[in-house]
């Protein structure tokens, strides 16, 4: 059960990533465009300012959610680093259940902001509607609180080989 959860967990940390990824790509590509459409053409369009900004939402909560689990996030270690080790394991279990709160929060929140206004439509963009856009919210809620739970009940996955694509390549390197 462990493997198959493992192993799960590993493709959504990967999905995250490429969505993430694909994301960044989609603001690097639509920023020049519009720029271009602005002035070398002289019209600019309405959507691609409001796509850039979806994609980074998509980009920050589903990239949080990948960055959660390769424990990428910025933490402030200098007093937990000094507590004893009993200690240190009860300020990880309080800190894994506070980023849970968080995320049940975002998560329940996120979707009632999305239901909310899933009637209005954007205006530079009027067949998408605003709920959309509020999408990666929650979304980016469940999947951070998915490795949460994961590092509770198995453990810091940081280093995992999925995780740890950095060591890999210094492996292949050196065949």
């Amino acid at each position: 059960m462990k493997t198959l959860l493992l192993r799960f967990n590993d493709r959504l940390y990967m999905t995250c990533i490429w969505v993430a990824g694909l994301s960044v790509l989609g603001v690097a590509l639509i920023i020049p465009w519009g720029i271009f459409t602005r002035y070398a053409l002289g019209t600019g369009s309405s959507w691609p300012e409001p796509t850039a900004i979806l994609l980074m939402l998509v980009f920050t909560f589903i990239g949080a959610a990948a960055s959660y689990r390769a424990g990428a996030h910025m933490s402030v270690a200098m007093v937990t680093d000094r507590l004893p080790p009993t200690q240190r394991r009860l300020v990880g279990i309080l800190s894994q259940l506070l980023m849970g709160t968080i995320c049940v929060f975002m998560t329940i929140w996120g979707t009632k902001l999305c239901l909310s206004t899933w009637n209005q439509f954007m205006s530079a963009i009027p067949t998408l509607r605003v709920g959309i856009t509020y999408m990666p919210i929650p979304i980016g809620g469940v999947l951070t609180l998915v490795f949460v739970v994961e590092k509770l009940l198995l453990g810091d996955q940081s280093n995992r080989k999925v995780v740890r694509f950095d060591l890999v390549e210094e492996n292949e390197g050196a065949a």
